[in-house]
């Protein structure tokens, strides 16, 4: 049948998953960093998720598609509710921190290299960033991961940003950053929840659209505070 359905532009997709956490039916998820349109039977075609897109990527058509199988959409939600509720970025969890047996030691020194540190704040020819290994992080990294200071702040420049939060293309700022300076190196650190992807995105887009050759390397968090390979 032709209906009115939503369709997404994966070019304008920023990865930030704030579209799939309001699709209440379930019919978008994201996939390799980006918002899909899962099936057709589960889009209601009310559109509850184009005001939550930041760049504007979802808008309507009409085409052929199957018919909305509210049926279908309610035996998905009982399947996700068994495990999980809403975005995975959201969802809720304890952990059962053990507290260190000796006394602990002397406090660490802060490995933050310059301010700001937010990448929408920054200057684009900030001199900090002339000759520097640049660490592009989610924010909620330094509070999942106990040793990011040590491990991965010093001796970086460090940008922090949440594109869910910000609601922001991080790519732009991000491409005339690495186009501009001298950077020797990029590390991205992200968190595994989906709208992490959207700052991976911004990275990588922003490093092929500076047309330099940088080292670079991605590395995912998880929630409870581990790497993951």
């Amino acid at each position: 049948m032709i209906r009115k359905i939503i369709e997404i532009n994966e070019e304008k997709c920023n990865g930030c998953g704030a579209c799939a956490a309001a699709c209440h039916e379930g019919a978008i998820g994201m996939v390799n960093g980006k918002a899909k349109l899962l099936r057709d039977d589960y889009c209601d075609g009310l559109g509850d998720c184009l005001p939550t897109c930041p760049t504007g990527a979802i808008r309507f058509v009409e085409r052929e598609a199957a018919a909305y199988d509210e049926q279908a959409v309610r035996e998905n939600q009982m399947k996700k509710q068994a495990t999980h509720s809403g975005c995975p970025g959201r969802q809720m969890q304890q952990f059962n921190r053990q507290a260190p047996a000796a006394a602990a030691a002397a406090p660490l020194p802060s490995q933050l290299g310059q301010w700001p540190c937010q990448i929408k704040l920054i200057p684009v020819n900030a001199p900090c960033f002339d000759g520097a290994k640049l660490l592009i992080a989610a924010d909620c990294t330094a509070y999942a991961y106990a040793n990011l200071h040590q491990e991965f702040m010093r001796g970086k420049v460090t940008l922090i940003g949440c594109p869910k939060l910000d609601s922001v293309d991080y790519s732009e700022k991000l491409t005339e950053i690495l186009r501009n300076n001298n950077i020797q190196s990029l590390t991205i650190v992200r968190m595994e929840v989906p709208c992490c992807g959207g700052l991976e995105l911004a990275a990588k887009k922003a490093l092929q659209a500076s047309g330099k050759f940088i080292p670079w390397q991605v590395v995912t968090i998880s929630v409870d505070g581990k790497i993951l390979d």
